[in-house]
């Protein structure tokens, strides 16, 4: 009796298996253990995955929020005195051409050093960046954090610094706090430090727990005379307009800078984390791949007792003149539903688990005392997800193809049972 390929009784007869008899309970409890772990699996691959690129959206979230894309400056050369140093003496001429590049959205110089904070008799090193107001109130993740204190209009009469450093210190907006530079005037008698107070008239929140307990921000004009920097800036610092197209504006932005300057990116800054995640998103899928193939390698034990349990039914079916294919195709939509029904089930579950990570974390953060999630270790303050099509995507598609794969050898074996054989002892 020849019919067409997946036929609807074919549905039904595979439908009515896979509801066993209690008498049957073992064919019915595989087909159970078989679902349930193609379901975890695919919600393990699914949640992970969503963390993980959530995680890397943050993170680069935050070095571009925190930082410039780009920075130009000068390799090391010996000045008109003498010295050795990498001063920008051509800085606004410089900013100009950069900022005239197509893809460039702007660009500013910066002055940058280290010295060390003190309130009362309490100390900390900051890397103090000098910098106009308006390039400090457009950082994205600066101007207008809910972290934020104090008021950023107000940048020019003092001081921004970091959220954890103005907490180790015990600072708030409207404290004056000492900055010491070592290499600070030069006497007659050498170099003495560089002794200033400063009123901190805003604390920012940049996301990342390394910036906000490191950095401090200075007007540009006044880190040029706290640094001995004076018609000089140490770097040009570069806006982009897509900082993923960063590749293809190297080459314009190293014509415009010169010979003997660097350019500097925020891939250069990152690259080597974003390529160990990159490898470890690879490595966690390889790894998941290989739970959810042995959830699927329950489909081909529960077939083999279905189509031992079945062998009667298969052999009335043939006699009655359904052809190797029908047969085959019945059993093959038996371990094709477990397969599909637990896929759905397990992306409904990872995807739950990525839209309330919050929740999650912080129940973790509670049972754990605090301890499941350390900003000073993993950079960000909190663990994200992001469901991303392409990664769904690749999980059913993974899930149903090893599901259909282990159905297609117990299928051929029910196709080919002799129907004689079968009915023999019947």
């Amino acid at each position: 009796m020849a019919t067409a390929p997946f036929s609807r009784f074919e549905f039904l007869i595979a439908w009515r298996y896979l509801r066993a008899r209690r008498a049957e309970g073992g064919v019915s409890v595989m087909t159970w253990i078989s679902l349930v772990g193609i379901a975890l699996g695919v919600m393990a691959l699914v949640a992970t995955m969503a963390v993980r690129a959530g995680f890397r959206t943050e993170f680069v979230g935050t070095i571009l929020g925190a930082n410039s894309h780009v920075e130009i400056g000068n390799y090391a050369y010996v000045g008109e005195n003498g010295v050795r140093t990498t001063a920008l003496t051509d800085y606004a001429a410089l900013t100009e051409r950069i900022a005239a590049i197509p893809g460039v959205a702007r660009a500013n110089p910066r002055v940058s050093g280290f010295a060390m904070a003190t309130f009362g008799d309490r100390s900390n090193v900051g890397e103090v960046f000098g910098v106009t107001g308006d390039v400090l109130a457009q950082l994205p993740t600066f101007a207008g954090a809910p972290q934020a204190l104090g008021d950023i209009a107000r940048f020019d009469e003092g001081i921004a610094i970091g959220a954890e450093i103005a907490r180790e210190l015990g600072v708030g907006p409207g404290d004056r706090v000492k900055l010491i530079q070592p290499n600070g005037v030069k006497t007659a008698f050498g170099v003495s430090p560089r002794v200033n107070v400063y009123e901190v008239v805003y604390i920012f929140s940049a996301g990342r727990s390394d910036v906000d307990k490191t950095r401090i921000y200075m007007p540009f004009a006044e880190a040029q005379a706290y640094f001995n920097r004076e018609g000089a800036a140490d770097q040009i610092e570069v806006y982009l307009d897509d900082p993923e197209a960063l590749d293809a504006l190297v080459p314009a932005l190293a014509e415009a800078a010169g010979e003997g300057r660097f350019v500097w990116s925020w891939k250069d800054r990152a690259g080597a984390f974003l390529n160990a995640l990159a490898i470890e998103d690879d490595v966690m899928f390889v790894i998941l791949t290989l739970i959810v193939l042995i959830a699927a390698l329950n489909i081909t034990s529960g077939l083999v007792m279905l189509v031992k349990n079945k062998g009667r039914d298969i052999g009335i079916l043939r006699t009655m003149g359904l052809t190797e294919g029908s047969v085959l195709r019945v059993f093959f939509l038996c371990g094709a539903f477990t397969g599909v029904i637990g896929t759905i089930a397990g992306v409904l579950l990872g995807a739950l688990i990525a839209w309330n990570i919050d929740p999650i974390m912080s129940a973790i953060n509670y049972m754990t005392g605090g301890g499941a999630w350390d900003p000073s270790i993993r950079g960000i303050y909190r663990l994200p997800a992001e469901l991303r099509a392409w990664d769904v995507g690749r999980a059913v598609a993974l899930s149903l193809t090893l599901s259909f794969i282990v159905t297609i050898f117990p299928a051929r074996r029910a196709a080919r049972m002799n129907p004689v054989e079968a009915l023999r002892y019947e």
